[in-house]
């Protein structure tokens, strides 16, 4: 087989990571439209993504957020994407570098992406970023149905995200 030195694999991923950038940079400046809401499922070690330790001790692996009715100051630059969310009541701003993401789903409308994190970078444990201690949870895409079941945590005043505990969906 011949060699690929165009890397159209690469080429492919980059345009996909263009078409998230393009919807949240939309979503940041009007909003999101209609019943479009985003599951965004990335890796919680990976180069550039910060967390607070709480949020990365209960997520070590990936974590998933829900971009829907309460988030806020959603900033969307070349490389990442940065908003604030509520958990469990406490507000945190998450920065994630679109290299991180494993997934992007709209369920409203059955769009989803997935990318090969394989190549992702892992900040070491001693590394990890400074930031507020909140508590966190989070759905797994397929779970879209039974999250709006779940306890709803308290908004801030601006907002936040809706937010349920991983945990209840996974296979045991």
């Amino acid at each position: 087989m011949a060699t690929d030195h165009i890397r159209y694999d690469v080429l492919a991923r980059d345009a996909l990571r263009g078409v998230l950038r393009k919807v949240l940079t939309d979503a940041a400046a009007h909003g999101l439209p209609g019943e479009h809401h985003f599951f965004i499922t990335f890796v919680s070690k990976a180069e550039g993504v910060k967390l607070s330790p709480r949020l990365l001790a209960q997520y070590p692996e990936e974590m998933t957020i829900i971009l829907q009715h309460q988030f806020w100051d959603l900033t969307v630059l070349e490389d990442r994407f940065e908003v604030g969310l509520s958990f469990g009541g406490i507000p945190e701003r998450l920065v994630v570098p679109f290299s991180a993401i494993k997934s992007f789903l709209d369920p409203s409308v059955k769009f989803g992406l997935q990318f090969d994190t394989s190549d992702v970078a892992e900040v070491a444990p001693d590394n990890l970023p400074a930031a507020p201690a909140p508590s966190a949870v989070s759905v797994p895409a397929p779970a879209a149905e039974k999250a709006e079941a779940a306890d709803e945590p308290t908004p801030p005043s601006q907002g936040g995200a809706e937010v349920v505990r991983l945990d209840r969906f996974r296979k045991k």
